[in-house]
């Protein structure tokens, strides 16, 4: 991880990549891409208040991992599932969405994976206990069972269908990363959701810019044909996001604790 962060802080520096990535951001329309939430539904909720105000932003982009590690999953789960709309607010698929249905489906297989991922603080948003990251068998058999109910048929199959990636302009959106040789459509799932290993140094020659969250950075940035937005909310108390505007210009939201506060590059 340390070495991919790296590689991706060296290809945001905007004195080495411009000269590689010539293309300049022209999304279709003005829009958010918010990063990787995990469970602070206090965070999102400031985001969206203060989106629902900002009347020139037509859209709304949340890159997944929405869930874990955080301690409010289902509140963050219940303020999304209402907004989503194909046309003004779209939830991307990220990792840990997989990695949850992924438990529900099969628990003896990937209970303990999940568990050490975050859901532990995932299941406790559901009032269910009784866990530990090493827990099996029947314990976690049952914890899936009740999960599932807890959720309830329309969030099931509403976290199933999301999409992995999406477009604004010559703006794709994802999860975590993007094979640099290859369309949006062409991806796998596994690269869109968990990474690909080229994406971090190897500029794309089709004059895409992609926008991801996934990995971890300081401060969210945009320059060099990419987009990063995974602040680490749950555990730097900051949820980024970047307004895109048609005319290439990016705005920086942050949601904190104590409010929300904007800047440009």
């Amino acid at each position: 991880m340390v070495g991919f962060l790296g590689k991706l802080l060296g290809r945001l520096n905007t004195e080495d990549a411009a000269p590689a990535f010539a293309a300049p951001l022209a999304p279709s329309e003005t829009l958010c891409i918010i990063g990787d939430v995990h469970g602070c539904d206090t965070l999102l909720s400031h985001m969206l208040d203060h989106l629902d105000g900002r009347d020139e932003v037509a859209r709304v982009v949340c890159v997944g991992d929405y869930i874990d590690r955080g301690e409010q999953s289902r509140g963050v789960l219940d303020l999304l599932r209402p907004r989503d709309d194909a046309d003004r607010f779209t939830c991307l698929q990220g990792n840990h969405e997989e990695a949850m249905l992924d438990f529900i489906t099969d628990p003896d297989g990937h209970g303990r994976r999940w568990l050490r991922f975050g859901g532990l603080q995932t299941l406790a948003s559901y009032g269910i206990g009784g866990l530990s990251e090493q827990s099996t068998g029947d314990a976690v058999t049952e914890a899936a069972a009740a999960l599932a109910d807890a959720l309830g048929p329309d969030m099931m199959n509403w976290l199933r269908a999301m999409p992995l990636w999406t477009t604004s302009g010559n703006l794709g959106i994802v999860h975590a990363a993007a094979d640099p040789t290859k369309p949006l459509e062409d991806q796998s799932g596994h690269a869109l959701k968990w990474g690909h290993r080229d994406f971090p140094d190897t500029m794309r020659e089709d004059g895409l810019w992609i926008a991801h969250g996934h990995t971890i950075i300081p401060e969210a940035r945009a320059a060099g044909g990419i987009i990063s937005v995974d602040t680490g909310a749950y555990a730097t108390g900051r949820l980024s996001g970047i307004i895109a505007y048609p005319d290439g210009r990016t705005e920086t939201v942050v949601a904190t604790y104590q409010g929300v506060s904007c800047g440009y590059p």
